[in-house]
């Protein structure tokens, strides 16, 4: 599985962060959330604490929902 790519943020004076990905909107914090979040992307990868924060990451069911007839060709 390829890293997490495509995701910035950008740092609001009033301390709303607002992460994108691929150019599109993909959430925001704001209060004590954002500090978290600033905190935890200064100590890890970037790219893949952003994932993380917004949801947009494996769940883990990829396997499963490949089996499912919706999913057959």
């Amino acid at each position: 599985m390829p890293p997490p790519q495509g995701f910035r943020y950008e740092e609001h004076a009033d301390g709303t962060v607002v992460i994108t990905h691929r150019r599109r909107p993909a959430g925001t914090l704001r209060g004590g959330r954002a500090g978290r979040f600033l905190a935890e992307i200064a100590a890890g990868d970037p790219q893949l604490v952003m994932a993380r924060w917004t949801g947009n990451y494996r769940h883990g069911n990829e396997r499963t929902a490949r089996g499912h007839p919706r999913n057959r060709r």
